[in-house]
């Protein structure tokens, strides 16, 4: 049987990034939460843990780590049961897109203080495979097929809009956006996983189109590096509006729009642990986003 002491150790170091700081949480010595971990990796046969600056887990360590989430949400389901004082909270890992972050989902968090969080930037394409990795215990991601082990729940859709400065249009596109430039003139993207850039023009001319892009990876620093004329973007509707009121930024032509409906996910064996978090993100979402209904071009 796997320590817990040894799994709790594993999930500190992750968390905390180093042997010291899991030290200092677990109230013990590095020696000793180093002992507990090699422990573990003795008896799985895999390391679990790499030793870094800072440290992370192996495949095989999220899945340790995954487990201890579990057991700690079980474990405050038991003690509320039996109407015993709460123990150390949980700290839950959780995927979520940057634009969401900034626009509404820490409200959602707010909203229940019962847990830790241990929050994740993935785009939203990518939040399905994080859980399925094992790497989170909820993920806020794109409309789709449902995730083996997960529940989930359609939350509403994030509108985005196609735009850039008004000279920057005259100068990049005046003939209109079509595809000779849109592959010529400059775009943002957030990261590597980012294709909402890609996926629009897509839509726009009707096959795909390699478009030249920077590449900065900050909600609100996308948005300004947008109205400074740095490349044209797609932005959330919601925080483009105040500049396109002010003129500072006008949509690309009479198709701007790129709806991306949204879905909340969460590890079925972790359903009653994550039961308030859920209500929250949902009932943030209904307040927030679109309907799925209303929704077009949905991605």
């Amino acid at each position: 049987m796997i320590s817990q002491a040894g799994v709790r150790a594993i999930a500190a170091v992750v968390e905390t990034g180093s042997f010291e700081a899991a030290a200092t949480r677990l109230g013990l010595t590095a020696s000793a939460v180093s002992q507990r971990v090699r422990q573990i990796e003795e008896q799985v046969g895999a390391a679990l843990v790499v030793r870094g600056r800072p440290c992370s887990a192996t495949p095989a360590g999220r899945r340790i780590c995954r487990h201890a989430t579990l057991v700690g949400l079980l474990e405050q389901d038991l003690l509320h049961d039996l109407g015993l004082p709460a123990g150390d909270r949980v700290t839950v890992r959780v995927a979520v897109n940057a634009d969401s972050l900034a626009l509404w989902f820490i409200d959602a968090l707010a909203d229940h203080d019962g847990l830790l969080f241990d929050i994740v930037l993935a785009d939203q394409d990518r939040a399905a495979d994080l859980l399925r990795s094992g790497e989170v215990a909820a993920a806020l991601g794109r409309t789709g097929p449902p995730v083996a082990g997960c529940d989930q729940a359609d939350l509403g859709v994030l509108r985005y809009l196609a735009c850039a400065p008004p000279a920057f249009i005259r100068t990049w596109f005046p003939g209109g956006i079509d595809a000779p430039a849109l592959a010529r003139a400059p775009s943002l993207r957030f990261g590597p996983d980012d294709r909402l850039q890609e996926d629009w023009a897509a839509r726009l001319v009707g096959h795909p189109v390699r478009l030249p892009h920077h590449t900065l990876p900050s909600s609100h620093g996308f948005l300004d590096a947008c109205a400074a004329g740095l490349g044209w973007a797609m932005n959330p509707a919601e925080s483009a509006e105040p500049l396109l009121a002010t003129g500072r930024l006008a949509p690309l032509g009479v198709q701007p729009f790129l709806d991306v409906g949204l879905c909340w996910r969460w590890l079925r064996s972790a359903r009653s642990g994550l039961e308030g978090v859920n209500r929250s993100v949902q009932r943030q979402a209904a307040r927030r986003l679109l309907p799925m209904a209303a929704g077009r071009d949905q991605a």
